[in-house]
């Protein structure tokens, strides 16, 4: 947790008053948070630490009207300080008082208070807006997916844009209040617990609330008609789960599916400790595209990942990520191999689970499967850059690199490395260091050559992913023939089907 400075309110407001809005030494927060990948993302000179967005939402016409409150601290004395956001703002008020504003390069929104905020002091910064989300492209895309009956937002790395102003990094998580007035008929999903629903005059009010912190990726929003199944797990976790009424042939297969979530997420507690959220669950829409998004306690998934029958596989890559992604998030978006490549290794863990191939025999499938010349080791999974974030050797090369780990401190360590780290890093972020130095701990082992070789190392590795004392066996050995075909295990073709689960945006 971050540390906060804590003023009286009776000084707070005599420095507060004190203080001219053209005051020197106040300086204009950053306009980035400082991701190599995303320079423009996030903001500096502030902390979040709660999102209450109120919406009004017209299905038939796309527009959406909102106000969304934010409480923030300064970290830095503040003339001026940015939102992310595309949509047209009406008015901004920070501390009650009007504040000015305009807008910068794809997303910035500048917003200048009528009295600057000092360093430690908190502030409530109201913005009011309306807009057609699907109308509206930034860098050549929008993350606002609209459906037959209401429309959806979800996206990585970016999709808070399109409805609510914040700091758009996973470095600033906040709590959430997301309250959402739609015509009678329709429903609204999001994130958390259904905390109350009205009706009035032909309107209702559904409001959603998400007491954990939570990156602003994974906020999601979704509006139309849906069947909606609510059951608890056997350890008594609430599960809330919502389909499109229009789902077509993948219907079935998607509910075949994501109804086992609460039986997959108790399986996953015994490998990755104790839940982190009040709620867990899915959706799917009647969208067009191919990914899933691991959108915290509500998980987004596409009807294409269901066409060719039922794969409980997406499903617990998409729940693992709850502990790896989503309660302890990236620092910076070079880490996703903390993301995607412990999500990937617990579909290794549910193969072996149900018999379809060990987690060993998985990685050493990955490995004989890419000759040495393959542009997949070029790919450097610990830091892959923008354009290869979501590549399949962040997923494939990253889960190898797991089973080296595994392979190199042995299972007992190894196990208690997996559960351990989300549970000594809840709620916040980390980075592939951090990780090093914990495991490091556990282990008793210095781990940097292991890491080395399968992450940051942009060729094929001299030796497979084999177990210590574990004699390299002709598929994996230096000099193999690359071109006899591997035995691929029976789970690899579901496993093969989510790689879809993050897409470029056109």
């Amino acid at each position: 947790m971050r540390k906060r400075l804590i003023v009286s309110a009776a000084s707070a407001l005599s420095l507060f008053l004190a203080v001219p809005a053209s005051a020197s030494g106040f300086q204009s927060g950053a306009a980035g948070v400082g991701d190599s990948y995303y320079p423009t993302y996030g903001n500096g000179g502030y902390d979040v630490s709660h999102y209450d967005i109120r919406l009004k939402y017209q299905p038939a016409t796309d527009e959406l009207e909102g106000t969304t409150t934010i409480l923030a601290t300064a970290t830095q004395d503040l003339s001026r300080f940015n939102l992310d956001f595309a949509l047209n703002v009406s008015e901004v008020r920070v501390n009650g008082r009007v504040a000015s504003f305009t807008t910068s390069g794809e997303q910035e929104l500048e917003i200048t208070p009528a009295r600057p905020l000092l360093k430690g002091s908190q502030a409530t910064v109201v913005v009011r807006y309306k807009g057609v989300p699907s109308t509206v492209k930034k860098y050549g895309f929008t993350a606002w997916l609209r459906t037959p009956d209401g429309a959806v937002a979800a996206g990585e790395p970016e999709s808070a844009w399109w409805w609510f102003p914040s700091n758009d990094h996973p470095s600033d998580k906040a709590t959430y209040d997301i309250s959402v007035l739609v015509p009678d008929g329709n429903q609204v999903i999001s994130n958390g617990v259904l905390a109350g629903t009205s009706s009035q005059a032909g309107w209702t009010r559904y409001s959603w609330r998400e007491n954990k912190p939570q990156a602003t990726y994974l906020a999601t929003l979704a509006v139309g008609k849906f069947d909606v199944t609510k059951d608890t797990t056997p350890s008594g976790l609430p599960v809330y789960n919502a389909y499109s009424k229009d789902l077509g042939d993948n219907a079935d297969a998607a509910r075949a599916s994501v109804e086992r979530t609460g039986e997959l997420v108790d399986w996953l507690s015994g490998y990755l400790g104790e839940y982190p959220f009040s709620s867990v669950g899915g959706y799917v829409p009647n969208v067009p595209t191919g990914f899933a998004l691991e959108t915290q306690t509500r998980i987004f998934y596409s009807p294409r990942q269901f066409a060719k029958g039922s794969n409980t596989s997406v499903v617990v890559h998409e729940l693992a990520h709850q502990w790896y992604g989503d309660s302890v998030s990236l620092s910076r978006w070079s880490d996703i191999w903390l993301n995607e490549g412990f999500a990937r290794y617990a579909q290794f863990l549910w193969s072996e689970h149900e018999d379809e191939g060990t987690a060993q025999e998985l990685a050493d499938y990955v490995y004989a499967s890419h000759p040495a010349d393959d542009p997949f080791w070029t790919i450097k999974p610990g830091d892959p850059g923008p354009d290869n974030q979501f590549s399949s050797a962040v997923y494939e090369r990253g889960a190898v690199a797991v089973q080296a780990l595994r392979n190199a401190v042995g299972d007992e360590k190894f196990f208690r490395i997996l559960k351990g780290w989300p549970t000594e890093r809840r709620y916040g972020n980390a980075t592939i260091p951090e990780f090093q130095a914990y495991a490091e701990k556990i282990s008793g082992q210095k781990l940097g050559d292991v890491l080395n070789t399968w992450l940051f190392t942009a060729s094929k590795p001299a030796v497979g992913p084999v177990p210590p004392g574990t004699a390299a066996s002709a598929s994996l050995a230096p000099g193999a023939d690359d071109s006899r075909p591997p035995v691929e295990p029976k789970s690899w073709k579901k496993i093969q089907e989510t790689n879809s689960l993050h897409e470029a945006h056109n």
